[in-house]
């Protein structure tokens, strides 16, 4: 007797589930998790006894709950501004679409920053004022990305806020966790996850050149122009890939040469990104950064763990 409004009930619910997850833009979760797995093996390979599992098993559930919250905020504030428009090409936003209100968008995001504030707590007690400053920076920057008077992705330093929270500071933040100090190797791993995760902005701001341009939105890509903003995703694919020279030169030779099976990969995605004009065949190309930066990520993890061994 119960089972059909207790059905009405749970189907009701799932359109609101539905968009709460592609809200979340799954594809690009692979910047909040790529540094986490790296900063890890790294530890292994240069304190492996200081390495704990549920350290870094909490800051990745806190770095991901800060690339979601991020993501909401993205979602409703570039709607608030005229950014998300009907002339859109990338996928469809929440509050453009009307999926979900605004103000439900931005409580999403709130609610996904309270939780990365309660994955973090073990964290700071593990590593102190350090991890704390760590977290409200990148809490602060995850909203000041698209918000405040002067949003980073509208003034042109998307890409350096993703090279930073998502490169430097994530790979430096997971080795100082579990070592309580700072080492220089892991600027160099930042350095290279960090731009990956660049490619996936530069990408989405080249798609979106003349709509965010219209909207007064000043990206890298709108500031360079078409043809340079190419340019700028092939040096952000080939610098990590050269930067694996420093692995080589260390005797880390598993660390610098794994990633190269991805370069071709690279390559071809450079190739097309140059062949074909800013449209919805974008979206297919940020879906394939995402798998150079994850599977980059993951064969640079494992020459740097080998190289514990």
């Amino acid at each position: 007797m119960q089972e059909g409004p207790s059905r009405t009930r749970d189907d009701s619910r799932a359109p609101l589930l539905r968009a709460l997850a592609s809200g979340t833009r799954p594809k690009t979760l692979t910047a909040a998790v790529a540094p986490v797995v790296v900063g890890s093996a790294l530890v292994v390979a240069i304190a492996p006894g200081a390495f704990l599992l549920w350290l870094s098993a909490f800051a990745l559930m806190s770095a991901v709950c800060i690339q979601i919250g991020t993501n909401f905020f993205n979602d409703v504030l570039d709607f608030k501004k005229g950014a998300d428009t009907e002339e859109r090409l990338g996928p469809a936003r929440l509050s453009q679409t009307g999926a979900l209100s605004a103000r439900a968008v931005t409580l999403a995001g709130a609610g996904a920053f309270v939780l990365a504030c309660l994955f973090a707590l073990p964290l700071v007690w593990s590593g102190g004022v350090v991890i704390v400053a760590i977290g409200v920076a990148s809490l602060l920057c995850g909203y000041l990305y698209t918000g405040g008077p002067a949003p980073l992705a509208y003034v042109g330093l998307g890409e350096a806020f993703v090279l930073l929270f998502f490169g430097l500071v994530a790979v430096g933040g997971i080795v100082y966790l579990h070592t309580h100090a700072f080492d220089a190797r892991a600027l160099v791993a930042g350095a290279q996850i960090g731009l990956l995760a660049c490619v996936l902005i530069a990408i989405n701001n080249l798609r979106d050149r003349e709509s965010d341009a219209k909207a007064g939105k000043r990206t890298m890509a709108v500031r360079l122009g078409e043809r340079r903003a190419k340019f700028e995703i092939a040096a952000l694919l080939a610098v990590p890939f050269l930067l694996g020279a420093f692995w080589i030169a260390r005797g880390w030779l598993l660390a610098g040469l794994l990633p190269l099976v991805f370069a071709p990969m690279a390559v071809s995605l450079v190739r097309d990104v140059f062949r074909t004009t800013p449209s919805r065949a974008y979206n297919a190309f940020l879906a394939r950064s995402a798998k150079i930066q994850m599977g980059f990520a993951l064969l640079l993890s494992v020459g740097l763990w080998r190289a514990a061994r």
